[in-house]
């Protein structure tokens, strides 16, 4: 195999947890190679380097093995090399480990609706970017 798209990859190799969400990082411009920003259907190479924006984060990630399945997390661990800095990595824990208390609820509030639950999400989605 000398080629496959990047979206399948990024799926197969678990750098993402569906395809669809690989999809969804392609067209918002969080894939890159370089300052290029790749479509889901652009057909990966080996040795290239992926620029990928997850979650707050700037991965790169260098391609050495080609998959189109995804497999266990042991046999896709070979198929990259990740070259993101140490203090990339470590920016989760300089920036919110020991600065905000646990989230919580009102006693007797209970679960929160489905609305208020999107709305809890959208704020921390707000916070990773």
């Amino acid at each position: 195999m000398e080629k496959v798209r990047v979206d399948k990859w990024l799926w197969s190799v678990r750098i993402f947890k569906s395809r669809s969400i690989a999809t969804d990082a392609c067209k918002t411009r969080k894939v890159k190679i370089g300052d290029k920003p790749l479509k889901p259907s652009y057909l990966l190479r080996k040795n290239e380097t992926l620029q990928v924006h997850k979650e707050g984060f700037n991965l790169i990630i260098q391609v050495v093995d080609l998959i189109n399945k995804r497999v266990s997390a042991t046999l896709a661990e070979p198929c990259y090399i990740n070259m993101t800095p140490e203090e990339e990595l470590n920016k989760y824990k300089d920036w919110f480990i020991g600065k905000a208390t646990p989230e919580r609820r009102e006693k007797g509030a209970g679960r929160p609706t489905k609305r208020e639950r999107r709305d809890i999400e959208g704020f921390k989605d707000d916070l990773k970017d």
